[in-house]
């Protein structure tokens, strides 16, 4: 039985390595549907601004209004998933995601489409919440960080899909204004065809098992038991121990537990909220938001500003599969110091270009053909920065560093706080784009540099640490 972080990689998978990669691939799928979604509405801004001639903070507001569904998603996610599991509350989130991307593709003027993107919203954020912690809970520890890692492998994807798709139906219809062949706006087959992943993200939900520290928290040893055989490995036995201890409490999990002395909370959920933070202040979803009139902005076509936001989801999930392969050998804390880095670089250069430009009528900087390349460049050095780092790595550590008792629910606050800045960020960027371009990238880039700086003094690095062992870390009782 291949059970070797080698067998994973040479594709066998055998035993509960294969088992575990099935479940956490089936379990990442969320993370397809937030990508999608992040994506889907890349390719229709420009539509909706003309059919319904909204203007850039209308805008912002369609297309931000998932975001902050998705908070709310996330807030009560990891308490509906200690009281029902993790399996049901991924086939509740695919059914809402699945009804709302149809609604979407109905709708007659921006305000229901708001409302089918806010309720959309909470089933991304519950699945975004859902599948980290429960990929963390049920994978062996030496391989948990590129199984972690799928999450984010998943999103890419995700995005990289909706934006293929995007690209088709829009060169069918000749923009995405235009009519398909098959009949209808092309802008509204884009948000229609988000209800497929739902489906298929329902489907995988229904056959995967149910997460063993759940049911350990439930009583239900033998059933976790059977789990932990399967999927784990190991002394099985040992390892309901040492769950039964971490979960030790005279209640049930509950949000108040993260709770504590620093501002409110515990210590450590400050650090998830702060990762959750730096990973949309740097500005990534605006690259995925708002890419395809970006590029229209500086000169680009609409068909080449389609591509171009096509070959930002290639050099995304490039970067994605080397995360994959690095976290569990070289750790979370040096891939995300690593990532700061090169994302200041490369946010810096934007900002420099965008600042020394020429601009038009509309504020929008003219670039020269040297320019657009060296921007080009930049803007797919920052992606593939982040997406070897902060993109995959974040959801990682989320998922892993927090205490058993509290890992559902402090994980559900950290993604709240994660949407309600890649919120801010979204429905700031065209006010910010409107003044000027070098502001917003460099507002992005120092924000790069503090996470470099944050990361440097807090964070501590979790490879190989199994969960039971996190309450140690985090009390300085285990060496880092």
């Amino acid at each position: 039985m291949t059970t070797d972080n080698e067998g994973l990689l040479r594709g066998e998978p055998e035993g509960p390595t294969g088992s575990a990669l099935f479940v956490s691939i089936a379990a990442a799928l969320g993370g397809f549907l937030f990508g999608y979604d992040t994506a889907v509405i890349n390719g229709t801004t420009g539509a909706l601004e003309r059919q319904w001639g909204i203007g850039s903070v209308e805008t912002g507001i369609v297309v931000s209004s998932a975001l902050l569904g998705c908070a709310v998603g996330a807030w009560f996610a990891g308490s509906l998933a200690n009281r029902i599991g993790r399996p049901k509350v991924m086939m509740l989130a695919a059914i809402v995601f699945f009804v709302t991307s149809l609604g979407s593709a109905l709708a007659t003027g921006p305000v229901d489409l708001t409302i089918w993107r806010i309720i959309g919203g909470f089933a991304i954020g519950a699945a975004s919440v859902i599948a980290p912690a429960y990929i963390a809970e049920i994978s062996p520890a030496h391989l948990r960080g590129r199984l972690g890692s799928l999450q984010q492998f998943a999103i890419v994807l995700g995005i990289f899909g909706a934006l293929i798709v995007n690209y088709g139906i829009q060169a069918s219809a000749g923009g995405a204004s235009g009519e398909v062949p098959w009949g209808g706006t092309a802008w509204r087959w884009m948000f229609a065809a988000a209800a497929i992943p739902a489906f298929v993200y329902f489907m995988f939900s229904l056959n995967i098992p149910e997460s063993p520290r759940y049911l350990v928290a439930k009583q239900q040893l033998d059933r976790a038991r059977e789990v932990l055989l399967k999927y784990v490995g190991g002394n099985v036995d040992h390892k309901i121990i040492e769950i039964q201890g971490t979960l030790s409490s005279d209640h049930p999990p509950r949000i108040s537990d993260v709770r504590g002395p620093r501002l409110g909370l515990l210590p450590i959920v400050w650090v998830g909220i702060f990762l959750s933070m730096f990973q949309q202040f740097v500005g990534i979803n605006v690259i995925f938001y708002y890419s395809t009139s970006l590029w229209q902005s500086v000169g680009f076509s609409e068909n080449d500003a389609f591509l171009t936001s096509v070959i930002n989801s290639i050099v995304n999930i490039a970067g994605t599969i080397l995360a994959i392969y690095l976290v569990d050998r070289i750790g979370r804390k040096k891939l995300l110091l690593s990532g700061s880095a090169i994302m200041f670089v490369a946010l810096g250069t934007m900002a420099v270009i965008f600042a020394s430009s020429p601009v038009d009528a509309e504020n929008n900087p003219v670039l020269s053909d040297g320019a657009g390349v060296t921007a080009l460049i930049a803007a797919n050095v920052f992606v593939f920065g982040f997406a070897f780092t902060w993109g995959p790595v974040v959801w990682v550590l989320l998922g892993e560093m927090f205490p058993n008792r509290i890992r559902a629910s402090a994980l559900g606050v950290a993604a709240a706080a994660q949407w309600i800045s890649n919120w801010l960020i979204t429905v700031t960027f065209p006010e910010l784009a409107q003044t000027g371009l070098f502001l917003a990238y460099g507002l992005y880039s120092l924000f790069a540099l503090i996470s470099f700086i944050f990361v440097w003094k807090m964070v501590r690095e979790t490879k190989g640490i199994e969960l039971e062992d996190m309450e140690s870390l985090e009390r300085g009782e285990l060496a880092t």
